[in-house]
């Protein structure tokens, strides 16, 4: 048995497709077999909401009377600074930007208040931010400041370009060696193993349920942001080489995507910016990705379910900052829901910063799309890379400057 993704789009434009969600998937499969459900069903629709630092917006502000060169001068969006190197208009404000007189960690643990991501949540939300810009000047550029407000509406484009998101899999992460609290993009550790944190919405996730990259590739479309978006290359840190399970689930942080939309479609409902204490700005991103049902492979990899899928106990206050490799133990993901894991003998918190509610709510939100035949997907123009081959992410040589 094998479908096309042409097959399925035509079913969908007739209302005739079969879509579930990444929860639903599960029970059919368990009630029908692989066979009979991957025969029944033609999408499966996975979501993800969460901190994903790497994250940003590039917009066009168009050009001023007289024309000012923005690239080369110094430019903030709402007190926080922007990348303004690029071009005469042309800007990028990264998510976890702040600006220049925030406190940082002087006063330990610093509070982070404000930052790019929440620039590009005002962005979504429609409001007004304030650009203040300073330039050199030149003879076809004259213009040496502007201080305005921008709105989205206004703006020629405005676009959400995340480098790295979406990850497969991610680190439990605890405090093993300290006697007080550390401060880390996985939130508060407390002492001695008092909590474990992790961030993935495990059973829903979408490339926990394509763990190989079948039907997830470069151009496939997605809702991203509360609007339409694309897979744009894979992400940064790609890493297909960890090691998997029977089942070619990764037990450690592995692949990610590079995924690019229209700002102007988003909502500030599925971009929110995050005050991360200790550590600083992140940005909460809703990424929803429709998997076709092509083969009975692809129908089994997409019912995993938590059970299935194993992280890695990392500890963050000596072998994360150190880059030293190591596992306190693995555990799953229904563990991890159930509240409660057991690490070295002592039952343990846990805690997620990725929402399960959210992930649930973006996979259905996706489906009805589908179903109403308002959202057709699209095949991949290329792959991403697998664990065959041979791509991984390495760490930076150090090579001292004499």
């Amino acid at each position: 048995m094998a479908k096309t993704i042409r097959e399925i789009n035509e079913k969908i434009k007739k209302g005739k497709a079969v879509v579930v969600t990444a929860e639903e998937i599960i029970d059919i499969v368990k009630k029908k077999g692989v066979n009979k459900a991957a025969k029944d069903v033609d999408v499966v629709t996975c979501g993800t909401f969460g901190p994903m630092c790497s994250s940003s917006a590039y917009i066009n502000v168009g050009h001023t009377r007289p024309k000012i060169k923005l690239g080369g001068g110094k430019v903030t969006i709402n007190d926080v600074p922007a990348y303004a190197g690029l071009a005469a208009v042309d800007l990028i404000i990264g998510a976890t930007a702040i600006p220049d007189d925030d406190p940082r960690n002087k006063v330990f643990p610093g509070e982070f208040k404000y930052g790019g991501a929440h620039v590009i949540e005002s962005l979504a939300a429609g409001k007004d931010v304030k650009l203040i810009a300073t330039a050199y000047g030149t003879d076809c550029y004259p213009g040496k400041k502007i201080e305005t407000f921008i709105n989205i509406k206004d703006l020629n484009e405005a676009v959400l370009f995340n480098p790295r998101n979406s990850y497969q899999n991610y680190n439990v992460a605890v405090n093993a060696h300290k006697d007080k609290p550390i401060y880390t993009y996985m939130g508060t550790l407390r002492p001695n193993i008092g909590n474990a944190n992790y961030c993935s919405a495990g059973q829903l996730s979408p490339l926990l349920k394509d763990p190989n990259y079948k039907t997830i590739g470069i151009g496939t479309k997605i809702f991203l942001g509360g609007g339409v978006g694309y897979v744009a290359w894979w992400g940064t840190q790609h890493n297909p080489q960890v090691t998997r399970k029977k089942n070619n689930i990764p037990q450690a942080p592995a692949g990610t995507i590079a995924v690019i939309g229209d700002l102007k479609q988003m909502s500030s409902k599925w971009l929110v910016g995050v005050s991360m204490l200790g550590y600083g700005v992140s940005l909460n991103v809703g990424i929803g990705v429709p998997i076709p049902i092509l083969d009975e492979q692809i129908c089994a990899a997409a019912a995993v379910k938590d059970e299935e899928i194993f992280a890695q106990i990392v500890d963050y206050s000596r072998d994360y900052p150190e880059g030293n490799k190591g596992s306190l133990g693995e555990v799953n993901y229904a563990q991890l829901r159930s509240g409660k894991i057991t690490i070295k003998g002592k039952q343990v918190p846990t805690g997620s910063l990725s929402s399960y509610s959210k992930a649930v709510e973006i996979a259905n939100t996706l489906k009805q799309w589908i179903k109403k035949g308002d959202f057709l997907l699209t095949e991949p123009v290329a792959k991403l890379p697998d664990n065959k081959s041979g791509y991984s992410f390495k760490p930076l040589p150090l090579r001292p400057i004499v």
